[in-house]
């Protein structure tokens, strides 16, 4: 009788060389989306710290832009495949350990048929992709350290490690991070040894090029992920529009069976519930009163912890046949739309579809390289040449089409990271560039023929070009 253990591993390989092919596929058919292309635009200049968030999605553009010599979307986004390839395999190990090898293959597969996990958070040039790996990794190091009491020393060491790594990603990791201290703090045996506080010293060591950084600059980043939860405008039914969400965003029939086995863990899963409840909870509650928009994803790093629970569950229950073929709908629906998504912004083949639509989507999913080649054949894009946006968003499309070449100013009082990558001077000349005509300090602007974003011939959206003369004043006023 073969060896179960081994069969499962090899299923498991088969799972994360299949599903890391079809990412790169989905990669190198499909343009950077908006916050991808802000990004690596704004990320050209490397800094131990950025001001939307901590610096290591923005180290892995970087690094693979150098590497490979070129920002093309499969270059800069195979890092973060890569990552969830590793963490596939880490979530696995997770399961096996809570339960068995059958119940982390399965939540590895889960994890891979969730949106928010497996398309997202594994493609796509954001911070959610070395958060996740780094929590996955912390979680099992956590477990090991908690159920390996004598010799533990090294799991603690590696906890630490990789919950800094998290926090090195995302600022949200510290809630798993308070997941696991309550965790602790009830089994109080824990907190008089020394090995959680060794493990917090090294999550602190690991994060602190982040907090010398934020030190220098006015500490930005903290202030501005922390404005997120301000506001105090009350509005009861947010947190259940905030769960409907996010339940949207993991498959709301993998949504729904993950918080139900959580009410019901095992005693080796107690922990993971621990570390989901905090991020599932709190961005609900503050959901309530900010009044800032809490967006969905943000709380995936509590249902991740969650998976290998449902990968019991579901390794339970593969005998009820509702299950299998629940399964085989989801693998089929996800890989559907992605095939149809990188076929549309490959070929257009729906344009006359998506151009009825009040906004056609394919602007988000191609690069705007029309602008760039446009913009030079009319000789207005010369070396030295300062380009000025009118926001952060715009500014990203545009400034990743242009290339690293140009010097991308943006004139908005939220500039994000541009504010702090590139400056102007007074008395600067600037080639103004925008969806919308742009406005800004300037003696004079002198409108010019616009330029379009173009797909396939067809085009998608005007774009607006002006010239700025001479910069009255910088920063622009508030």
């Amino acid at each position: 009788m073969p060896d179960r253990g081994g069969f499962m591993q090899n299923r498991l390989l088969w799972l994360i060389a299949g599903t890391t092919l079809a990412r790169l596929c989905f990669a190198a058919s499909t343009g950077l989306g908006v916050d991808e292309s802000y990004m690596v635009a704004a990320g050209r200049v490397l800094s131990l710290g950025y001001f939307d968030h901590p610096p290591a999605s923005w180290w892995l553009s970087w690094g693979a832009a150098h590497l490979f010599g070129t920002e093309a979307p499969i270059a800069v986004r195979l890092p973060f495949i890569l990552l969830f390839a590793l963490t596939t395999w880490l979530m696995a190990r997770l399961g096996a350990e809570v339960a068995d090898e059958r119940s982390g293959f399965w939540a590895a597969v889960l994890l891979n048929l969730s949106p928010v996990f497996g398309v997202t958070g594994g493609t796509w040039v954001l911070p959610d992709g070395p958060l996740l790996c780094a929590l996955t990794g912390a979680a099992l190091c956590l477990v090991k350290a908690t159920t390996t009491p004598t010799r533990g020393t090294g799991w603690w060491v590696l906890t630490g490690l990789c919950a800094g790594l998290a926090l090195s990603a995302k600022y949200s990791a510290v809630l798993t991070i308070a997941g696991a201290f309550l965790f602790l703090a009830c089994d109080r045996r824990w907190l008089r040894r020394p090995e959680p506080y060794l493990a917090a010293l090294v999550a602190l060591l690991s994060f602190s090029p982040v907090i010398v950084w934020n030190a220098t600059h006015h500490w930005a980043s903290f202030a501005f992920q922390g404005q997120r939860a301000t506001g105090f405008h009350f509005r009861p039914l947010a947190p259940f529009i905030v769960l409907l969400g996010e339940s949207l965003f993991v498959l709301p029939w993998i949504w729904a069976p993950m918080l139900a086995v959580a009410f019901r863990p095992r005693p080796r899963e107690r922990l993971l519930v621990w570390l989901a409840a905090p991020p599932i909870v709190a961005f609900a509650l503050i959901a309530a009163w900010s009044s800032q928009r809490i967006l969905f994803h943000w709380a995936a790093p509590g249902y991740l912890m969650l998976f290998p629970l449902l990968g019991r569950a579901v390794a339970e229950r593969l005998h009820v046949p509702a299950v299998r073929r629940a399964i085989g709908a989801t693998a089929a629906l996800i890989v559907g739309a992605a095939a149809l998504i990188g076929l549309q912004t490959s070929t257009d083949f729906a344009g006359s579809l998506t151009a009825s639509m009040r906004k056609d989507p394919t602007i988000e999913g191609i690069d705007w390289t029309s602008v760039r080649s446009d913009l030079t054949a009319r000789g207005l894009l010369p070396p030295g040449t300062i380009v000025g946006v009118p926001n952060w968003r715009d500014g990203g499309k545009i400034a990743y089409a242009l290339g690293p070449d140009a010097t991308v100013v943006c004139l908005n009082a939220d500039s994000r990271q541009f504010g702090v990558a590139t400056e102007a001077h007074a008395g600067d000349d600037m080639l103004l560039i925008g969806l919308a005509p742009v406005t800004g300090p300037f003696e004079r602007i002198e409108p010019l023929a616009a330029t379009s974003v173009r797909h396939r011939g067809r085009v998608l959206q005007a774009v607006s070009v002006s010239l700025g003369r001479h910069l009255i004043a910088w920063p622009p006023p508030k």
